[in-house]
């Protein structure tokens, strides 16, 4: 029997997620089902949000995130990278999975359009998309920007910054780059992080990046227990700053 605290916080994030609609697509015969949420209010003119999940696939926090983001008048749509009998049981096959679609990127890029797609039917204006990633997927934010998708912006969250399918010719990046960075991560070294700023410049890149003192891989994920020490842990003082400076760069980029 499951504890008692377990099931209150099951029936709690049931509550907090029953907004997000399933929504079957696919990719050829690849069956795939993301999760879409329409604003309340649609106070953004109708722009939409596409959130790429962390390596496991969809998860608590990019639900958490799709929620937070109708409250703000945004459409939103979770893509569904991986599809129906390939979701990852642990950590080794989601580092199998993910490392797939980073080594052949224009699979991902094609999984992440398709996701897109259906934020579009959902509603969202296709002039006013943005497309954001934790973890896996904020690489794939930065692989839509690379594939020059026509979207105001992406933002990476504690994402893999550089290019995992090899040396690549870097073309003009003309959507807008946010880069949310634990200033502390382990699993970006100094090398790949200059590598990145330089690949930025390289395209002409309207790019920012934003580090985050004392936090690690994962600071957003309030799953991902608070030891630092495991390179990956939850932090709360840079979620906070990180989804403000998430809002503010949504608002700087949909004012044009």
């Amino acid at each position: 029997m499951k504890p008692v605290l377990t099931i209150l916080m099951t029936l709690i994030a049931s509550s907090t997620f029953a907004q997000l609609k399933p929504v079957p697509y696919q990719d050829g015969t690849q069956k795939l089902t993301g999760l879409v949420i329409t604003p309340a209010k649609n106070t953004q003119k109708k722009a939409g949000i596409l959130i790429l999940p962390a390596w496991k696939g969809i998860d608590n926090n990019s639900k958490e995130a799709a929620v937070r983001l109708a409250q703000q008048g945004y459409y939103a749509f979770i893509a569904d990278i991986y599809g129906e009998g390939n979701y990852p049981k642990d950590t080794k096959e989601a580092g199998q999975q993910s490392g797939h679609y980073k080594k052949n990127v224009t699979e991902y890029q094609q999984r992440i359009k398709l996701a897109m797609d259906q934020l579009i039917k959902a509603g969202a204006d296709p002039s006013r998309i943005i497309v954001i990633g934790y973890c896996f997927g904020g690489t794939g934010a930065l692989e839509a920007a690379r594939a020059g998708f026509p979207v105001k912006g992406v933002v990476s969250i504690h994402g893999g910054l550089a290019q995992y399918a090899g040396e690549r010719p870097v073309n003009p990046i003309h959507t807008k780059v946010l880069v949310l960075h634990g200033a502390d991560d382990p699993s970006m070294t100094a090398e790949q992080v200059l590598g990145f700023q330089q690949e930025m410049r390289t395209a002409k890149a309207d790019w920012q990046m934003i580090e985050y003192a004392n936090a690690v891989h994962a600071f957003t994920d309030r799953e991902a227990g608070n030891d630092n020490s495991k390179g990956a842990a939850y932090n709360e003082l840079a979620a906070k700053r990180s989804w403000k400076h998430l809002l503010l760069f949504f608002d700087e980029i949909l004012a044009s």
